[in-house]
């Protein structure tokens, strides 16, 4: 199933200071990193953030921002979708926020879902009853399209979602938790440091 990638980096973090969420470092790893890790199976990835914060672009990495800045992830992913258009692009779109360090162990789970179901626009991680849109896999089409009817500064995913047929995913791992605060980059830490040394004793 070929894909592109896009990572939502350019948010204002506000509860932690204004400290750039790419450069956090939870478990062994930036998010920035942990994101990339997630998206390695994508043919070339967009990460929609500062420049500074991101680093330097590379043949399957380009770096963009929505223009104005902080329009929010409707618009980060409209420019993201714009920095990938090329001919021959893959017709699938994996989405990710570049604060959830567990995104990557559900990739395999939103294609198996979007695999499974034909008909469908795309899948997305459900936690707690509650819809995890920034960690899924989407059809470019249907991306494109609903971004077409609406304007992308400022509007909220649900709008931009709402018609699409999506099959949802249940996230009963917690691999869609993320870091808005420092206590949430104490507590994945943990989470990540253990898997990091559990792997490592294999």
């Amino acid at each position: 199933m070929r894909c592109d990638a896009v990572v939502l980096a350019g948010g204002r973090a506000t509860r932690l200071g204004g400290t750039p969420k790419p450069g956090i470092v939870v478990g062994s790893a930036s998010l920035l990193d942990h994101a990339l890790a997630a998206t390695a199976e994508a043919e070339v990835t967009a990460v929609v953030g500062p420049q500074d914060a991101v680093g330097q672009a590379g043949r399957s990495l380009v770096v963009t921002r929505e223009d104005p800045p902080f329009g929010g992830p409707v618009a980060g992913l409209d420019a993201g979708l714009r920095a990938l258009d090329r001919p021959g692009a893959p017709p699938w779109v994996l989405l990710l926020a570049v604060d959830v360090p567990g995104a990557g162990a559900a990739v395999p789970a939103l294609r198996s879902a979007v695999a499974g179901a034909p008909d469908a626009d795309g899948a997305h991680l459900v936690r707690a009853d509650r819809a995890q849109w920034l960690v899924g896999l989407y059809r470019r089409t249907a991306l494109t399209g609903a971004l077409r009817a609406i304007d992308p500064h400022g509007a909220p995913v649900r709008r931009l979602v709402a018609r699409l047929r999506l099959v949802t995913v249940p996230d009963e791992a917690g691999t869609s938790d993320d870091v808005d605060t420092w206590e949430d980059v104490e507590r994945l830490t943990v989470r990540y440091s253990v898997g990091d040394a559990e792997e490592g004793e294999r």
